[in-house]
């Protein structure tokens, strides 16, 4: 079981033609570009993999092939949320049965409890599964909140040990840093702020397109090298921008096959960015020369 750092990826889920099949075999292609490009983490049916939209056999079945395919090249995290209590251990078991060094979990969401059943989720869900929780604090879509306090009060239970905080508010980021758990930016902008801050890594879906440029912004902060970094993340930010204002994971699928990296639409409803965004999201990445570089990877 490996200890998370570093760059994490919540990985694209690949579909067909008609959205309705994954396809499996462009997944595992675009985990290994990942691997390649030197990502540490693959983290399988994460926001970025459109869990929302996946069928429960999908997710299995996705979990199944990730552990399988990642083979020790990498650290494997699965997101394993669901809304009641029992489903989520199930599931959790499942992914630790499948080679996952540890599970990412939302609160309960939708109509969900207060604080006092979210702590027992958290309880029964920790006491149950065998690897570590990475607790996931999305507020803008879950509806809960894991403040610092909340989460010091978490961590006294034996298998919480992360949490991945996509508040955005990088305040919140160094409060939740004071608590001594292990801190996961999930905030695309602030990605380069939150590193430098001390997160021991990230949890960005950008990374989709951008595992290269990633893993070398991470190496620089790590290196203390922060004036690099920081040109270095003056190149990505307008299209961290860009994804954060839009729809998140059709801007996070355009850039992937401007990048040159082949992991096609959303599933519906989620549609296609329009001609107007395509175009934004095209300027956002000329800093980088992506557009250059996707020509060549597909000439």
């Amino acid at each position: 079981m490996k200890e998370l750092a570093g760059v994490c990826v919540p990985v694209c889920t690949t579909f067909d033609g008609t959205g309705e099949v994954v396809d499996e075999k462009a997944y595992l292609k675009h985990i290994d570009k990942m691997i390649e490009a030197g990502v540490h983490t693959i983290l399988a049916c994460g926001g970025t993999g459109e869990f929302a939209y996946l069928r429960s056999e999908e997710k299995k079945r996705l979990v199944e092939i990730t552990g399988k395919h990642v083979e020790g090249r990498a650290a494997f995290v699965a997101q394993t949320s669901a809304i009641n209590t029992q489903d989520t251990i199930e599931i959790s078991k499942h992914a630790a049965d499948h080679g996952a060094d540890a599970v990412m979990v939302l609160p309960p969401y939708f109509e969900g409890p207060d604080m006092e059943g979210v702590y027992y989720h958290y309880e029964q869900v920790a006491a149950a599964t065998s690897v570590p929780i990475m607790v996931y604090n999305i507020p803008q879509a879950s509806g809960i909140d894991i403040t610092p306090a909340f989460f010091t009060k978490l961590l006294e239970l034996d298998g919480i040990e992360y949490i991945k905080d996509s508040t955005g508010d990088l305040v919140r980021i160094q409060a939740l840093l004071a608590t001594g758990g292990k801190i996961f930016n999930g905030s695309d902008p602030i990605t380069f702020q939150a590193l430098a801050a001390g997160c021991p890594g990230c949890v960005w879906g950008s990374v989709n397109f951008l595992p290269s440029e990633s893993v070398a912004l991470f190496d620089l902060v790590k290196a203390n090298n922060l004036v690099e970094a920081n040109e270095l993340w003056q190149r990505i930010l307008p299209s961290q921008l860009f994804v954060w204002a839009t729809v998140y994971n059709a801007g996070i699928k355009a850039a992937c096959e401007m990048r040159g990296f082949s992991v096609g639409n959303c599933r519906m409803p989620v549609q296609p960015l329009s001609p107007a965004d395509t175009e934004a999201l095209q300027a956002a990445l000329e800093p980088l020369g992506l557009a250059a570089r996707a020509k060549a990877a597909t000439g």
